[in-house]
């Protein structure tokens, strides 16, 4: 089968320090993945280049058996994948209704256009509604984005990244600041929202990793130095000693 996502040896440098060391990895198609690694291992680098936020030094990356790279981000969305980001990415001004819509918008295609009243679009109205029903956010879709919780703001920011149909999920450190109670609502939503659909998220909550993954790749220093099932990551020595330091049980 032709992987969702496939890395081959990229790297990437910034001037002469180099961040991402010849990373290969294919993420298969209906799987939910996540990627871990200490901080300044370069996993949120590494999502950039799938998204071609940041053009590789060297490699190649391809999305459901196309090279992508060298691709802009608006090209390698319409191509079906959508991501979320660290920092909380809506727009506060708008509305949660006319929020997930602008994500509905262009997937069903609809263009700029002055002329054409996006109210009478229904399609778009009827998927919007559907998301909303999703994210448990219907009864606020009248509200500003902008005044939601933090947790309803992460759960809209999901809404906005599976809105438009892609079925490649990046979702980056999406329980980041989150009670234990609203990280199992936001669990729940992403097992809901990414069902058939093939998921690669980063994640430092090793409870929200081992319940969602079904395969973990390890990165440090900018490399992967293990890529399998949540057992046995949880029982290798050589990942715990890279990721925490010492001998210990991950989890």
């Amino acid at each position: 089968m032709t992987p969702a996502v496939e890395l081959i040896d990229v790297h990437k440098a910034f001037g002469r320090t180099p961040i991402i060391r010849g990373v290969t990895l294919a993420v298969e198609a209906g799987t939910r993945q996540a990627l871990i690694g200490p901080n300044g291992a370069g996993k949120s680098t590494l999502f950039n280049l799938i998204t071609g936020k940041y053009p590789v030094s060297s490699g190649r990356i391809r999305l459901k058996g196309e090279d992508v790279t060298g691709r802009r981000p608006y090209e390698i969305n319409r191509r079906g994948l959508s991501r979320s980001f660290q920092v909380t990415n809506i727009f506060p001004w708008l509305s949660v209704y006319e929020n997930v819509r602008c994500g509905v918008l262009w997937s069903l295609g609809y263009r700029y256009s002055f002329w054409h009243r996006v109210d009478a679009a229904r399609d778009a109205h009827e998927r919007t509604e559907t998301v909303l029903e999703q994210l448990h956010l219907a009864a606020r879709r009248h509200v500003p984005a902008g005044v939601l919780s933090y947790a309803e703001q992460r759960a809209l920011e999901i809404g906005i990244t599976i809105a438009g149909g892609a079925d490649v999920i990046l979702l980056d450190e999406p329980t980041s600041g989150m009670s234990r109670s609203e990280t199992e609502q936001v669990v729940q939503l992403i097992r809901q929202v990414t069902a058939g659909k093939t998921l690669l998220m980063v994640e430092h909550d090793m409870s929200v990793v081992f319940d969602l993954a079904d395969r973990i790749a390890v990165l440090v220093y900018g490399q992967v130095i293990a890529h399998d099932t949540p057992e046995r990551i949880r029982a290798s020595t050589a990942v715990q000693e890279a990721y925490l330091g010492a001998p210990a049980r991950v989890g």
